[in-house]
């Protein structure tokens, strides 16, 4: 491999190539242990579902049938990189992972998946594992952000800079070089992939993306460890990234901050079961009814002002047809919100096409706010304007979504999620899932990253 100069090499590769536990402000630390386990909640949850459960079978049978990485939820082991494209397929099918705000990135499901099954193959401390994993969510986040608003429009974020984010969390662990790491951002950077289309026809696209983002930036970790090299300018060459997917790159936003400000730890909790995008105006028409006291009765209509992203992905979804496809539905989402006072799994799967779901439904509607929209992405403000049937005009405001930095989830309640979602699945006893999160806030304690399921 020809050999790059100190100066040729982009920070952000000697960065992630440099990351410590022992770097990082405590209070990183304990966030990047809060998404850890908020991370496996999704996984069990997801883990049965039918997309997920057809990339696992696909990902066992081309195998090997016994690995050293684990399958979650399946009883299972095979390769590191095929336990991460099961394990990743898995994490994003609930819509209860975990997103950073300004990147809108959902980073857990590209990162933990590679990154355990990997350190499990080695055999890797959990202080290795959990360094490996903020660097992967401070690439990722990054790289989302450089890659603006433009891309988000046609591009799946998640998809396209998780590969990235794979890439940098396994390259850690395999000990790169920063050379190495940025070849092995070549190699991620080439094979980002993710369009938002899937949705307009209820496709299994998504879980797909976030399968193929982790095993590919796998892949790119051990070929560039293997003297592999990539395009050395990825992010910004003539053809690379910023050309083909963005209109709006902004390069100053792969090194923002970089060891001063901490990514991982902007990163927001979902507490609805459905597209964050939904959330804010979630939140805001659930204050207007507690605040006045309104009932789904006596709502006429609402009006939900919002940012251009939210309408770029959720208008589409007119008319939902499947409960994935109605947790990008804002109506869908709304009413179930107002009906339970939490659009969560049960209430998705129980009721996202019952009449009365369906009804509300159709009483919401999105416009464009300039507000709304000049604050999105680094903020996601939630304003509803709701008409009651007895004629009144109430309006409802959240400036931070429950589950975000400055509203977030206690240590406790991420546990319940954790087992809440693990319920769900239904892959585990309920017993055996609270052990496993129990030794899961201990992970920096670990002298070996061992099966989570054991």
């Amino acid at each position: 491999m020809k050999q790059e100069t100190q100066a040729s090499t982009h920070p952000l590769a000697r960065f992630a190539a440099r990351l410590q536990w022992s770097d990082m402000p405590d209070a990183v630390q304990r966030r990047a242990e809060d998404l850890w386990v908020d991370w496996f909640g999704s996984v069990l949850a997801g883990c049965q579902a039918r997309p997920v459960a057809s990339i696992t079978r696909f990902a066992l049978a081309q195998g090997p049938g016994q690995g050293p990485s684990e399958v979650i939820g399946h009883g299972a082991s095979t390769s590191p990189m095929m336990a991460a494209l099961a394990n990743a397929a898995a994490s994003h099918v609930a819509e209860q992972d975990d997103v950073h705000n300004g990147s809108v990135f959902h980073p857990a499901a590209v990162v933990f998946p590679p990154a355990l099954a990997v350190a499990q193959s080695i055999g890797a401390s959990g202080a290795e594992l959990m360094a490996a994993c903020v660097a992967g969510y401070e690439v990722g986040i990054r790289v989302g952000e450089f890659l603006g608003r433009s891309h988000y429009k046609v591009f799946h974020t998640t998809a396209t800079a998780g590969t990235l984010a794979a890439a940098a969390a396994v390259g850690r662990l395999l000990k790169l070089t920063p050379a190495q790491m940025q070849h092995a951002f070549g190699s991620a950077g080439t094979q980002s992939a993710g369009l938002w289309e899937f949705l307009r026809t209820a496709a299994d696209s998504k879980q797909l993306h976030t399968a193929h983002a982790a095993a590919a930036g796998l892949m790119a970790a051990y070929l560039a460890q293997d003297g592999f090299t990539g395009a050395q300018h990825i992010f910004t060459g003539p053809q690379g990234m910023a050309a083909g997917m963005s209109s709006d790159a902004d390069p100053a936003r792969l090194t923002d901050g970089l060891g001063t400000r901490w990514a991982t730890a902007e990163t927001s909790f979902k507490w609805h079961a459905s597209c964050r995008h939904t959330h804010p105006a979630a939140d805001a028409l659930l204050q207007v009814m507690r605040t006045h006291g309104v009932g789904t009765g006596d709502i006429a209509q609402v009006t939900c002002h919002v940012h251009q992203g939210a309408l770029d992905v959720l208008g589409p979804v007119v008319s939902p047809s499947t409960v994935h496809q109605s947790k990008f539905s804002m109506g869908t989402v709304l009413a179930l919100a107002a009906r339970h006072g939490h659009a969560g799994l049960g209430e998705f799967d129980r009721d996202y096409l019952a009449p009365e779901t369906v009804e509300l439904r159709e009483k919401v509607r999105m416009e464009l706010d300039a507000e709304v929209d000049t604050a999105y992405p680094r903020r996601w403000i939630g304003k509803v304007t709701v008409q009651t049937t007895d004629g009144r005009q109430l309006q409802g405001r959240i400036d931070e979504p429950k589950g975000d930095p400055g509203n977030t989830l206690s240590r406790e309640e991420i546990t319940a999620k954790a087992l809440r979602l693990a319920a769900y699945g239904g892959a585990v006893p309920a017993a055996r899932a609270e052990a496993a999160v129990q030794q899961l806030w201990q992970v920096a304690q670990w002298s070996r990253t061992a099966a989570l399921l054991a």
